[in-house]
C-alpha cells in the first residue's frame, strides 16, 4: 500500500475528534478512474467545515483494497458531511468506476491510537485503552518530573506547560504507545 497524501493536524485525543477509515476494493483496469473519483470526493469533503484532513492510500495491488481517511473536528462535522447533497452528488457520479465499499470504520477519541493500518478490526474496550494509555504515559511522567520539568522551573508556567505537553504528546506517540501496543497486542485484541 502507498500512501499518496495525508493532512496532519494535531487534536487532543479527548477532543471528539473523528476519524472515518473506507476500505474500497477497485476492478482492474479502473484504478485511474477510481483514482480521480476519490480525489475529487477527499477535497470537496475538505472544504466543509470542522474537516481536519484526509489521507489517500493506493492498493498495494491484486485485491489489496484502496483505503480513504477523512478526519473531523467531531461527530457532527462527520454528519454533517456524511448527510450532504454533495457527497451524494459525487456518489451519483461513480457509475463506471467499478469499485465496491469493503469495511467502514469510525474512530474517536483514543481509538486512533490503536487501529492498525490497513485493518478493520474494531479498537478494544475502552477500559483496556485507559489501562493501557496509563502504562504508556506513567514512565513519560516519572521521567518528565525528574528530568525535564526541574530544568523549566526559570520559564513562566504557562511556557513550560506547553514545552512538557510538546513532548509528552511526542513521546506518548512515538514511543511509548508503540511499545505498549505491541507488548500488550494479545490482551488488547483477546
Amino acid at each position: 500500500m502507498t500512501a499518496v497524501s495525508l493532512e496532519h493536524t494535531t487534536v487532543p485525543a479527548d477532543s471528539g475528534e473523528v476519524t472515518l477509515l473506507i476500505a474500497r476494493r477497485v476492478e482492474a483496469g479502473y484504478e485511474v478512474a477510481f483514482e480521480k473519483w476519490a480525489r475529487g470526493i477527499l477535497e470537496c469533503a475538505a472544504t466543509f467545515e470542522g474537516h481536519l484532513g484526509y489521507g489517500f492510500f493506493r492498493s498495494s495491488g491484486g485485491e489489496a483494497p484502496w483505503f480513504l481517511v477523512h478526519r473531523f473536528r467531531d461527530a457532527e462535522a462527520c454528519r454533517r458531511w456524511q448527510e450532504s447533497p454533495e457527497r451524494a452528488a459525487w456518489f451519483a457520479d461513480c457509475q463506471g468506476h467499478r469499485h465496491t465499499e469493503i469495511a467502514r470504520r469510525q474512530l474517536t477519541g483514543m481509538e486512533t491510537w490503536f487501529a492498525k493500518p490497513g485493518s478493520t478490526r474494531p479498537a478494544p474496550p475502552k477500559w483496556k485503552m485507559a489501562i493501557s494509555a496509563t502504562l504508556a504515559i506513567y514512565p513519560i511522567s516519572l521521567a518528565g518530573g525528574y528530568v525535564l520539568v526541574p530544568r523549566l522551573t526559570a520559564l513562566p508556567l504557562v511556557l513550560s506547560s506547553a514545552v512538557v505537553a510538546c513532548v509528552f504528546n511526542v513521546l506518548m506517540t512515538y514511543v511509548s504507545m508503540p511499545v505498549v501496543r505491541r507488548l500488550l497486542k494479545g490482551w488488547l485484541r483477546g
